[in-house]
């Protein structure tokens, strides 16, 4: 299995590039969210759980995610966790996923535990202004998410951007490749697409 990490800002465009790439691999791809791996706070009020720094490294259960992944890398299936971001909480299915080929885990901390970096076949990081990003993420919190302008703003200002200044800009020093325009970027997607085929090819003939 080729295990590949994409980092970066909020509204970078990693879950687009993850896509891209699984678009272009078919079947043999899996992605992964680190969104899904939230620690559940359902035992507090929903008025407390709006108030988490859902920005910072802390808010996520590597531990579970870490388990997940090298279950998935030895060829087990696990169950698909997931997240209600409308009402702040955990939202796991029974639904079971397999292993593939390729597995493509995209998210803002994804490069935080070294213990995951380790796992990565290749790193991957979004190198986005800033403004452009929070123009995306506006986009996506209202259309998707449920969000109103006033909670986006003022999250973007409490947590969003003090962590990608403290934490989110510097896992670009962990990359193996660092990927500019976001996540439409043909270029980039045509050139990963190809390495990737490449490697895999290289280990079926091993």
């Amino acid at each position: 299995m080729l295990f590949i990490g994409i980092c970066g800002a909020s509204g970078s465009g990693k879950s687009t590039l993850a896509e891209s790439l699984q678009a272009r691999l078919g079947e043999r791809c899996l992605v992964m969210q680190q969104d899904a791996y939230y620690i559940d706070h359902s035992h507090l009020p929903f008025e407390e759980r709006v108030l988490l720094n859902y920005d910072e490294p802390s808010i996520f259960d590597h531990d579970l995610l870490l388990q997940d992944i090298r279950m998935l890398m030895a060829g087990e299936p696990i169950t698909r966790k997931a997240y209600d971001y409308a009402n702040h909480r955990r939202a796991d299915t029974g639904e079971i996923i397999q292993p593939r080929e390729v597995m493509i885990l995209e998210g803002i901390h994804t490069f935080h535990d070294p213990r995951l970096c380790d796992l990565m076949y290749l790193k991957l990081y979004m190198n986005v202004e800033t403004d452009i990003c929070l123009l995306r993420r506006i986009h996506r919190d209202i259309k998707e998410r449920g969000r109103d302008i006033d909670g986006i703003s003022a999250q973007y200002l409490n947590t969003v951007k003090p962590m990608y200044d403290k934490y989110i800009k510097n896992y670009i020093n962990e990359a193996d490749v660092i990927v500019a325009r976001g996540g439409k970027n043909a270029r980039i997607v045509d050139i990963l697409t190809g390495y990737v085929e490449d490697q895999l090819a290289r280990n079926t003939t091993l």
